[in-house]
């Protein structure tokens, strides 16, 4: 007898082992009380010490385990909690058991009135006449509290009041809307449909609720929700004259600390849609365009009063509207670049010969942010950003380089935002991409001002370098370039 009680022993335990007899602390019913799972066990004092500074692997396990046993319990908490609702205390004919993936199960007895009311996926199941008893299962639930939270749902008869009342927000809503949809709990969607209209969301959040929307496919009943981040396709059209006003803006702003806080903005804003995402607003290459040429004729005009002579006009105020469009001009074609549309740009700085003339009768403390346009185009082609053709390129040293050689000075002292190697490099190499004797014409025309001025030229002696050995050590054979370079050079006292 005992052998066979012994028998008998192994093979429970066998059994339990390969789980086909379930574990009861994962059995939930409304009259089941819940036990806390048992206490991890301790090591034995046999064991090594581990130093008071270092977390063993045991150490790490043991906070992993009591997290998880945390969070169990607190789910095991707002389960029974949810069990004690009126609604499902008051019995019913019709036992539902819902059981989640982790092999959890609940079992409640509800209102066969109410389900096939309420629920189209119920009315289906339940649909015997007569006072049969009836026993629904629900199986591979994801989480079995939010369909036990449903169930609730269908007998409250404030559905927008429970929602709020439960104080979970988005993620729990989402949550309801996804069961009541898979148990076509029709007016359990559409209350959740409304709450999640109603109230605000966090941007991680608005990628939730807009990917959960799109996989229900509830589009139809959705369309309210979705306003808050889609439009009317007319919106498209529309869009470049906001563009348009935002920038305009911004570029005739009176407070100087607003208008460098939202040329910021707008700068991260732009640069955040993908140039090559073709479904993306954005402005138009057209509407930058057309702002770089109204800023140009603004410059100009400013340039014209102050070497015009006339003695009504107040200087200080025409110099600061000098640095002001110049300061425009850089943040615009800051954008250009951005969005690899730089290179119509380059051809018409390079054209600017008026412009270019009346600089060089401004003085430098006002006219330096002029300067930093071509600085900035130099960075551009220095780092192939910028793809023009040789052409413009010497154009654009022709028109604007000794201007940049006179204004470094200033340009390095003045402004915290130039940084001095940049464009050096910048220089250098747009320089270096030029034909070898038109490198030749500006190179040693940089080193007869270089020994002259020191710190306030530029330092290309790189690019020199790298001239000289294309020129004397490594020769190729090419087509000669009868093309000069028009650059005066000046002589300058010892």
């Amino acid at each position: 007898m005992g052998g066979e009680s012994g028998l008998k022993s192994r093979e429970v335990s066998a059994m339990i082992k390969q789980g086909f007899i379930p574990d009861p602390t994962l059995s939930f019913s409304p009259s089941r009380t819940f036990s806390p799972p048992p206490s991890s066990t301790r090591p034995s004092q046999t064991q090594p010490q581990a130093h008071p500074h270092t977390q063993t692997l045991f150490d790490m396990m043991s906070e992993e385990h009591k997290f998880s046993d945390d969070k169990r319990r607190k789910a095991q908490d707002r389960l029974s909690k949810l069990l004690r609702e009126p609604a499902l205390l008051e019995g019913g004919d019709v036992r539902l058991t819902v059981v989640g993936r982790d092999g959890s199960r609940v079992s409640m007895e509800v209102r066969k009135s109410v389900l096939a009311e309420k629920s189209r996926f119920f009315a289906e199941k339940l649909r015997c006449d007569g006072a049969v008893s009836h026993s629904v299962e629900i199986s591979d639930c994801d989480d079995v509290e939010v369909y036990v939270e449903a169930v609730v749902l269908m007998h409250c008869e404030d559905l927008k009041a429970r929602l709020r009342s439960m104080g979970d927000g988005v993620p729990k809503v989402l949550s309801l809307l996804k069961v009541s949809a898979a148990i076509m709990f029709d007016l359990g969607v559409v209350s959740c449909l409304e709450y999640l209209e109603s109230i605000p969301w966090s941007e991680d959040e608005q990628e939730e609720v807009i990917s959960q929307l799109e996989h229900l496919q509830i589009h139809d009943s959705a369309v309210e929700v979705l306003q808050r981040v889609s439009s009317d396709p007319s919106t498209a059209d529309r869009a470049d004259d906001i563009f348009l006003n935002l920038i305009s803006g911004v570029l005739q702003a009176k407070d100087d600390k607003a208008r460098r806080e939202m040329k910021a903005l707008l700068s991260k804003l732009l640069k955040e849609n993908a140039p090559n995402d073709s479904s993306r607003l954005d402005v138009s290459k057209d509407t930058l365009y057309h702002l770089c040429h109204k800023c140009i004729s603004s410059l100009l005009l400013c340039l014209s009063e102050a070497t015009g002579g006339d003695e009504r006009l107040d200087r200080g105020v025409v110099m600061s509207d000098i640095t002001r469009e110049a300061d425009n001009i850089q943040w615009i074609v800051d954008i250009l670049i951005g969005k690899k549309i730089g290179e119509e740009f380059v051809e018409i700085w390079a054209e600017q010969k008026e412009l270019a003339a009346l600089h060089s009768k401004v003085p430098t403390v006002y006219r330096h942010e002029i300067s930093r346009i071509t600085a900035q185009l130099c960075i551009g082609i220095g780092r192939g950003h910028i793809l023009v053709p040789k052409e413009t390129r010497f154009s654009l040293l022709s028109t604007w380089l000794e201007a940049l050689y006179e204004d470094f000075g200033w340009m390095r002292r003045a402004s915290r935002a130039v940084d001095r190697k940049l464009v050096e490099d910048g220089l250098s190499q747009t320089i270096l991409t030029l034909p070898l004797l038109q490198q030749q014409a500006v190179l040693l025309n940089w080193f007869d001002r270089f020994l002259n001025k020191g710190d306030d030229c530029p330092n290309i002696q790189k690019a020199f370098e790298i001239w000289w050995r294309r020129a004397f050590i490594r020769q190729y054979s090419a087509e000669p370039d009868n093309s000069q370079l028009q650059i005066t050079l000046s002589d300058y006292p010892s």
